[in-house]
């Protein structure tokens, strides 16, 4: 939707331009004041466009390089939070409960998603805090991403 209404923005300037052109080389051969400011208008017109135009094309190229980057820690996210359920010898049932807490949903959530009663998920955070060597969920999440912190280079995702 943005990129329409900024095509469409630009397709206006673009149409403008090309009409106050049109109307100053009609009146170019009896020039006044008002043809002379028509004509800077055109060119602050088409300058302004350009400039448009410019930064849009920078801005879709900054995009491009966030969503790689985002891809990429994603997949990171994704691998590291295997290698440590595995590392921490989690059951299936806890790999579950342990995505679902790092997702942020709350044990209640996690009992009604997964069919189980509150206290058996609260039993199961208990067993994944202890097989990871934590004391709570941020501890958790904290030791799940540290080696992404170390790894992320952002400045490619910069402006």
């Amino acid at each position: 939707m943005r990129r329409t209404l900024f095509l469409l923005a630009a397709g206006l300037q673009i149409g403008c331009g090309a009409i106050f052109t049109h109307d100053v080389i009609n009146e170019w051969s009896a020039a006044t004041p008002h043809t002379w400011a028509e004509a800077a208008g055109v060119v602050a017109l088409t300058f302004g466009a350009g400039l448009s135009l410019r930064e849009y094309r920078r801005l879709l190229r900054r995009n491009e390089r966030v969503e790689r980057a985002l891809g990429s820690a994603t997949g990171g996210f994704q691998q590291s939070m295997e290698a440590h359920f595995r590392d921490w010898g989690l059951t299936r049932a806890e790999r579950d409960v342990a995505l679902l807490s790092i997702k942020g949903m709350t044990i209640p959530e996690i009992a009604r998603l997964r069919r189980s009663a509150e206290g058996t998920v609260k039993a199961q955070n208990a067993a994944i805090y202890r097989k990871a060597g934590v004391s709570s969920r941020a501890g958790m999440i904290s030791a799940v991403i540290e080696d992404l912190i170390e790894g992320i280079d952002i400045s490619d995702a910069r402006g």
